[in-house]
């Protein structure tokens, strides 16, 4: 650091205090009882301004550079605005001692001997505060929320900003120790607020904002006056009663002095964001300096080291950007770098640092040696083993410990020194003279080697790698290069203040100045682009370039240098040029030249680089070939033209190689039609078909499909056109080409017509399948787009597709939860597994479900089902007990609906005697081994409940006994308790209203029957209505052997007359019943009837016997009175005979069902079908 006087001038009185206008182009001087304005500039007076009656002791610029104010020893404040014109005046009680604007309100603080004041423009008047003793100076925070005053007993007390002390700091001098200056840090990346105290008990301290002192008290030897930070607050300006000001850093260490004065320095500021300083002195000096900060810095290949905040050293890794300080806390006055070896030199001493490891990466350093001992040098060079110290001609070499080994004195100043390398302790110097003399000297060795003498000065030197040329910037600008050897002088260029070898090439260098930066390779021309600064170093493709007091490390591409190589065709030099640093399109084009050179070795390696697959197949290829002992040239430069895109050079080269056929298959396969017809001329038809296909094959890969498929046609290809207008969709065109297709292709129609298909067009499919006479693939092409009317008609035509058709007809409706329909169709295919499959599977979940009606419905359908396949001898028997089992199935399932409803809804739609009936029914018609899904307790909870309420108190006393054995559901508990209790106190008898009567012999049945649904006397089977489930007057009777089922249905038909008797029946058929009506007339009472007298029975037996009927009983039987169950084969008809002509009883002609006619009437009429079998009220009779 040194410091350049500016401009310089004197005042007649002290000058008190100074203030910088904040952006530097003012500067304000309290001097006597004036003020003074400078130009910064040049030093000119620009006016002296008066207001005060005393000496001016304080003067201070507001931030926003609007206004300042100055204060006096007449008491008073006067503030001034930028245009030098007074607007306000204030004052004390005391002589005003120094003034400070905050930095953010530009609230104003004025301190007196004996208060301070706050003032801000918005305020009238103004806020004073009592001190307890003189206020010397004053400095605000950053943030402008607290005031630091500096009094004359020594204490600094921290206000806030309405004048409230926070801190109290008391010096350790006490009254003995003014606080003559302080001054807050105006750095804003420091974390705290810093506070600088200097006082005349001669000491340096600094404190945070809470009043903790930071480090030790710096001992001064002077009385420090005044005390300034640089704007950045890096830097800390002092002066005082040593008559000079002293640079320190923001820590306090003593940098340099500024400038020596002749009297006290009472003042001194830094112009602001400059490294400007003004200095005012008590016999009225006024100084201004200029500040500069040389670089201290040293670099070694890609470690650069340079001095930071003058006391810091930072190692900078140019190539990882890795930077590590280290902490000297003294002026840095030189650093050296050299392999794993630091030296920095301090002013007592110099510091020998040294790697931790080998690692090339390593930035961790540490201290080897300390060398303590004052040096005055120019230059500064560290060796593995050795310091060099130059001292304008002579330089001595010095071991780690400070023991001088040797010197050598040199004809003339020293300009330029640099370690180029060597064994450790034999390591040589490169040293460049004022008189232009280069010279070589080893560490080791007394004697310097002259390389060489110029004309002219030195400034800068380099060797290249291999220690065979020079290059030397000289004083006129000038870079010459040189050869050790024979000391020739290989070229020379202009404009160059710093040259620089690539130490990975020997024959590239680069060189800076004027504002550009040259490189050069081997004795081409220079090429040249913007740089500022100086090169500093070369490696590979990086430049180092010092700019101002930074390094960087440029990364320039080594085109040009390799661009020059190429075209001299220097295949391997512009290879080793490519390897510093190029962009991958330099190396593509690098390869390219090559690769057309025939230099295929140093194409392979480039393509190599740029990763390029393709090329290196093809080199690969053509290595192969020439081990094989291939030696054309033409034919490998026709393969790399053809790879290149030159098509028509590569086809010369091949057709003066006698390779024609190689030129037409390249043609054919870059689908260069045009010139593979005019390569063909008029050839040979086939070839030409096979030019039309390769073409519509490139037409098609350049998606112009419907070229192709023209094209594919006219070559006869209709296996691809038809591929092609499938997969664009295009329908009108696979009809046509379908159309103009002979039947005998099979395979490209039944493609079309798969395409159709596909495409949603299955009436063009159709008419294809027909052209092909393909029966079987109409059918499913019917079947899978679900045309069942079109499927069933072709199936009646040709009934050999029956199952084609039905079987994915019944699966379709089974998806489609058509389960009926389903199970009709796969009986209708013949499909009789599958159809009782589909009826388990409904009857299953209807139990599981809890919908008994319509299980009882699928078992019926089951039953007849079963007695379908029973035609079949051989399952005849099977079958036959699968339709009993079943049917019985079917009539509890019926009947067990009624009560299940009954115990789960809160409302039934049955009647007491009906449950009743049903209950006492179903009792009597389970088998050991309950059917799934119905449950004993509710059918006997149900027949107690209804037995109790139609007076059958015995029959419910029974039925409470029985479910006291059963498990009992919670929900019926406390009923059945109840009931069970309640029931004790009823009669031990059943209402005599309700026991059955049988028709065929008269007899009273108890309720509860040990034998079933059976009369216990005649054993005849009851026959109960399927609604109301009461007892019908109906008696079955079986026909004489040898009577067909024909000729007792004409025998009944006969109808022979009888006596007395008139309109007796009625019956009245019709599609959906068959209703026979007995009516009585008065003459009809005492006739007597064949069959009433074969019903007389006489208890013999346990064995029931049927009632038989001749065919004289079948003559005077009438056709009302008979109702016949018309069973399909083998079962054989059933035949029941009405004893009560006043009651109309229907059977329904589907299930055979009997109902009394009133309540089928109204249930057909509820469901718009038979209850049991759900034969619509419409359909037509079995």
């Amino acid at each position: 650091m040194r410091a350049v006087l500016t401009w310089r001038d004197k005042a007649e009185h002290c000058i008190n205090d100074i203030a910088f206008k904040p952006d530097g182009t003012q500067l304000i001087l309290a001097a006597g009882n004036r003020l003074l304005v400078y130009d910064t500039s040049d030093g000119t007076l620009l006016q002296p301004l008066k207001g005060h009656k005393d000496t001016v002791y304080c003067v201070a610029y507001a931030k926003d550079g609007k206004r300042f104010a100055s204060g006096s020893a007449d008491k008073s404040i006067i503030i001034w605005t930028s245009k030098l014109e007074g607007i306000l005046k204030y004052t004390h009680n005391d002589s005003i001692q120094c003034v400070s604007y905050n930095p953010v309100t530009h609230q104003l603080a004025s301190c007196s001997s004996s208060d301070f004041g706050l003032w801000s423009p918005e305020q009238k008047s103004i806020s004073k505060h009592k001190s307890s003793s003189k206020i010397i100076c004053c400095s605000w925070t950053n943030d402008g929320q607290y005031l630091a005053l500096g009094m004359f007993n020594g204490i600094i007390s921290i206000r806030n900003k309405n004048g409230e002390e926070k801190v109290k700091i008391e010096r350790p001098g006490g009254s003995l120790s003014p606080v003559w200056s302080i001054c807050w840090n105006p750095s804003r990346e420091e974390h705290n607020d810093i506070l600088a105290v200097a006082d005349w008990g001669q000491k340096l301290s600094f404190y945070q904002l809470s009043g903790k002192q930071i480090g030790k008290d710096r001992v001064l030897n002077f009385d420090p006056c005044c005390i300034s930070y640089f704007t950045k607050g890096e830097y800390i300006l002092l002066g005082g009663s040593d008559k000079q000001v002293s640079l320190f850093t923001k820590d306090g260490v003593r940098l340099g002095t500024v400038g020596e004065q002749n009297s006290w320095v009472w003042t001194c500021r830094v112009k602001p964001d400059s490294n400007y300083v003004v200095v005012g002195c008590q016999d009225g000096t006024i100084s201004f300096y200029q500040l500069i900060f040389s670089t201290v810095h040293g670099l070694y290949k890609d470690r650069y080291a340079y001095r930071d905040s003058m006391t810091d050293v930072i190692v900078q890794h140019l190539i990882t950007e890795q930077k590590v300080r280290m902490k000297c806390k003294e002026l840095v006055k030189k650093i050296a770098i050299y392999r794993n070896r630091l030296a920095i030199q301090l002013p007592e001493k110099i510091l020998i640092y040294e790697l931790y490891s080998e690692d090339s990466s390593d930035m961790h350093y540490r201290v080897k040696e300390r060398i303590v001992k004052k040096f005055e040098c120019n230059l500064l060079v560290v060796c593995a083993n050795h310091i060099i110290l130059c001292q304008e001609k002579r330089l001595q070499c010095l071991s780690f410990s400070g023991v001088k080994e040797r010197e050598w004195q040199m004809e003339s100043l020293i300009r330029y020194i640099k370690v180029i390398g060597g064994p450790p302790g034999r390591e040589g110097l490169l040293v460049g003279l004022k008189n232009g003399q280069i010279l070589k000297i080893f560490v080791d060795n007394l004697f310097a080697i002259i390389l060489l003498k110029q004309a002219t000065a030195v400034r800068c030197l380099d060797m290249s790698a291999s220690r065979k040329k020079l290059a030397v910037v000289d004083e006129n600008d000038t870079c010459l290069v040189y050869d050790i050897d024979t000391k020739e002088l290989l070229f020379q260029e202009p404009n160059a203040n710093s040259v620089a070898w690539n130490t990975q090439c020997e024959d590239m260098l680069c060189f800076s100045g004027g504002g550009y930066l040259n490189i050069k390779a081997s004795t081409f021309p220079v090429h040249r682009q913007k740089l500022q600064g100086f090169v500093v170093g070369y490696n590979g493709s990086k430049i180092f370039c010092l700019h101002v007091f930074s390094i960087s490390a440029v990364e320039v591409p080594q085109s040009a240098p390799m661009y020059q190589y190429l075209d001299r065709k220097m295949f391997k030099e512009a290879y080793q040029i490519a390897c510093l640093g190029v962009t991958d399109t330099d190396w593509h084009e690098l390869a390219m030249e090559a690769l057309e050179g025939l230099d295929f070795e140093t194409a392979k390696k480039a393509f190599i680089r740029v990763r390029d697959l393709r090329y290196l197949e093809l080199i690969s290829s053509i290595e192969e070939r020439k081990k094989r002992g291939e030696t054309n040239k033409d034919l490998f430069l026709a393969d790399v033209f053809s790879y290149q895109g030159k098509f028509h050079e590569a086809a010369k080269l091949y057709k003066r190689s006698g390779h024609e056929n190689l030129a037409l298959e390249m043609y054919t396969d870059l689908r260069m039609f045009e010139y593979v017809k005019d390569f063909l001329g008029s050839g040979d038809p086939k070839e030409i078909k096979m030019l039309i296909t390769k073409q519509a094959d490139w037409a098609r890969n350049i998606k112009e499909p419907k070229a192709a498929v023209e094209m594919y046609i006219s070559a006869g290809e209709h296996v691809k056109a038809i591929e092609i207008c499938g997969h664009h969709g295009w329908v009108d065109m696979l009809i046509d080409i379908a159309r103009k297709l002979d039947k005998a292709e099979r395979e490209p129609l039944l493609l079309c017509a798969t395409y159709l298909k596909k495409l949603d067009s299955p009436d063009y499919a159709a008419e294809t399948y027909l052209k092909m006479g393909d029966l079987k693939s109409l059918v499913q092409l019917h079947v899978e787009t679900q045309r069942w009317d079109e499927a069933f008609a072709l199936g009646e035509k040709h009934p050999e597709f029956k199952d084609d058709i039905y079987v994915p007809y019944a699966q379709w409706l089974a998806e489609n939860d058509r389960f009926e329909e389903a199970q009709q169709a796969f009986h209708k295919a013949g499909r009789q597994r599958e159809a009782v499959q589909v009826l388990e599977q409904l009857t299953d979940n209807a139990v599981a479900e809890s919908r008994f009606n319509d299980a009882a419905y699928y078992y019926w359908m089951l039953s007849m089902q079963c007695l379908d396949i029973a035609q079949d001898p051989a399952q005849k028997d099977v079958m036959l007990g699968k339709f009993h089992h079943f049917q019985r199935l079917a009539e509890l399932y019926h009947a067990y609906h009624a009560i299940h409803r009954h115990t789960e809804d809160p409302f039934s739609v049955h009647g007491p005697e009906t449950l009743f009936n049903i209950s006492r029914f179903l009792l009597h018609s389970l088998p050991k081994d309950t059917p799934s899904g119905i449950s004993k307790v509710k059918i006997l909870f149900t027949l107690a409940k209804q037995s109790k309420a139609l007076g059958a108190y015995r029959l419910a006393r029974h039925a409470y006994d029985k479910l006291q054995g059963l498990y009992i559901p919670a929900r019926f508990q406390k009923s059945i308790e109840l009931g069970t209790l309640t029931i004790r106190a009823k009669p031990f008898h059943d209402s005599e209203e309700l026991v059955p009567l049988c028709y065929r012999c008269s007899t009273n049945n108890p309720l509860l029957n040990n034998l079933g649904n059976v009369c216990i006397n005649c054993r005849q089977p009851f026959v109960f209505s399927a609604s109301s489930y009461d007892v019908l007057h109906l008696v079955e009777f079986c026909l004489e052997e040898g009577i067909t089922d024909e000729e007792a249905i004409s025998l009944i038909d006969l109808e022979a007359p009888r006596p007395k008797r008139e309109d007796r029946q009625r019956e009245t058929i019709n599609n959906s019943s068959q209703i026979l009506q007995l009516v009585e007339t008065k003459d009809s009472m005492g006739d007597e009837d064949p069959f009433t007298a074969k019903l007389s029975f006489e208890q013999g037996g346990s064995e029931f016997v049927p009632v038989m009927v001749s065919r004289l009983v079948l003559r005077s039987m009438s056709r009302r009175d008979v109702i016949i169950k018309r069973w399909p084969p083998p079962l054989r008809w059933q035949y029941f005979r009405s004893l009560l002509p006043d009651a109309s009883i229907t059977m329904c002609p589907s299930c055979f069902q009997m109902f009394h006619s009133e309540d089928y009437e109204l249930l057909v009429l509820q469901h718009g079908c038979c209850p049991y079998c759900r034969r619509r009220k419409d359909d037509p009779g079995p």
